[in-house]
């Protein structure tokens, strides 16, 4: 009897439990029938961030579908932003630089250095920049680099490609680099640095320094020894034409809206597919962006689209400025980041990407290079970055600040501090041609004890020469550039004060 109660209490309990599961698993027990496993059935109704979802057994109605691709679109396609960001920055720095003459053979030269007027993402004003840009669809090019600079080549989907100059093969003694395009076959002449080349387009920034202040040696080395030409024009070599670009009113910061979406597609054509991985483009193409196809988005896809671009800029400011990862900064307790976060190639271990560290970077920087982030005493340069006071609050251009350098600072040749807007995170255009205090500056006040004061705000200190202005209602960021850093900064012996706010 209690036998036979167990079974019935027990076959009860089964056939309540299946009619309390959702789908198939709800239906009367068959002959054939199989419980699911918890997790596997979909119900008929359910509430999600999407809103409610209807089913029928498992099958979603048309609302539902419509819901669904909506968001699936709308989330392939912030990825497809924050992943194509590289690329866009390229191509519209590309684009514009193209405007002053033909790759090759243009080279623009920043010969009284750069100032605030011309609008680059986070550069220095320091060093002369010679900006060119190298074009392979006619076959292999030669680049004669000039002597004394510290450069790179990095492809159109803004990967390094090599180092030129004193971290490059050549030393800094100049020197002859052939770039092969994607797929080149055939010997290679002797006598030239042989560089592969994924991509067609690649950018070739290097800079040269000043002399005792003075910009023109190092500009007339450039003048003097640069050439570009393809191989088989090495026996006459088409003329250069030198552009001094300084004090330029032109900007190459890519715009974050619709025309986003044009440069990427611009790239995935003009480059082949094997130079970038399947996920990044099966992204591009589920939004439809794919090689050799039209790019033509019906009315619903530019809506989301455009949505899609608005969210990828403020998912980009949002982890640039408020980064979730503690690997991101110098020191415990101190706001100075990297700007580099798994090397120069961003990854979290080897062959896996590091995606917030390729976001923040590319948003904010041009130029990806070891020599900017691997550990070389009294070699390349380093840098450090912050966006925040020492409370962790933003820097506001309507206050004043200071920044104590302590003494010794870890430099081989020289240092930098320079402020950027945060909008365009190119320099922060004030009064001041040159937002930046350097070592290199003649007046530069320094500490009885070598420590240095920064100061940062809207009007003049007494300190003048240490200052650099702001501009109020407007938020500012900073980098630290050390120049050839010696040991004290690798071991961290040596560390930059945090950004006081003044009453």
């Amino acid at each position: 009897m209690k036998r036979t109660w167990v079974m019935k209490a027990a076959l009860m309990a089964i056939i309540v439990g299946g009619l309390a599961l959702p789908g198939w698993a709800a239906s009367p027990r068959m002959k054939m029938t199989t419980t699911l496993a918890p997790g596997i059935a979909m119900p008929d109704k359910v509430e999600s961030r999407l809103g409610e979802l209807r089913f029928f057994e498992g099958f979603p109605d048309k609302a539902t579908t419509e819901k669904i691709y909506d968001n699936l679109d709308f989330q392939r396609a912030v990825q497809a932003y924050l992943l194509a960001i590289p690329a866009v920055s390229q191509a519209y720095n590309r684009n514009e630089i193209l405007k002053l003459g033909p790759a090759n053979t243009t080279v623009p030269i920043f010969e009284n250095r750069m100032d605030s007027k011309s609008v680059f993402l986070t550069p220095n004003t320091e060093t002369p920049y010679s900006w060119m840009w190298i074009d392979l669809r006619g076959g292999p090019v030669v680049l004669e680099a000039p002597p004394k600079v510290l450069g790179t080549l990095n492809d159109m989907w803004y990967r390094w490609v090599v180092d030129i100059g004193f971290t490059g093969p050549d030393k800094g003694a100049g020197g002859k680099y052939l770039i092969l395009p994607p797929g080149h076959k055939g010997d290679i002449p002797q006598g030239y640095f042989a560089v592969k080349s994924p991509t067609f387009s690649l950018w070739a920034p290097w800079r040269s320094f000043v002399v005792n202040g003075d910009p023109k040696p190092g500009v007339d080395l450039i003048k003097k020894h640069t050439r570009v030409y393809r191989l088989s024009e090495a026996a006459n070599p088409p003329p250069m034409k030198f552009i001094n670009v300084s004090g330029r009113d032109f900007g190459t910061v890519a715009p974050a809206d619709d025309a986003f979406w044009e440069l990427l597609n611009q790239v995935v054509q003009e480059e082949p597919g094997e130079s970038l991985d399947p996920i990044r483009l099966g992204f591009y193409a589920s939004i439809g962006i794919e090689k050799g196809k039209p790019f033509e988005p019906d009315a619903r896809m530019k809506k989301i689209l455009s949505d899609a671009a608005l969210v990828g800029d403020a998912t980009a400011r949002a982890i640039a400025f408020h980064t979730r990862q503690k690997q991101a900064f110098y020191y415990q307790g101190s706001n100075w980041q990297l700007p580099f976060i798994g090397g120069y190639r961003f990854e979290t271990q080897p062959h896996v990407l590091n995606m917030d560290a390729y976001i923040y970077y590319y948003f904010m920087a041009t130029g990806v290079t070891p020599a900017m982030e691997e550990k070389m005493v009294g070699q390349g340069s380093q840098y450090a970055w912050t966006a925040k006071d020492a409370k962790g609050s933003s820097l506001d251009g309507g206050r004043n600040y200071k920044l104590r350098l302590p003494p010794n600072i870890p430099v081989k040749n020289f240092w930098s501090v320079i402020i950027y807007d945060n909008q365009a995170r190119s320099m922060v255009q004030t009064d001041q041609q040159f937002p930046s205090v350097s070592s290199q500056q003649k007046d530069l006040v320094v500490n009885a004890d070598g420590s240095v004061d920064i100061y940062f705000g809207p009007n003049a200190p007494k300190q003048k020469a240490n200052w650099i202005q702001t501009v109020p209602g407007k938020g500012w960021n900073t980098i630290l550039r050390l120049y050839s850093p010696t040991e004290a900064w690798f071991d961290k012996t040596w560390r930059p004060g945090e950004i006081e706010r003044l009453q």
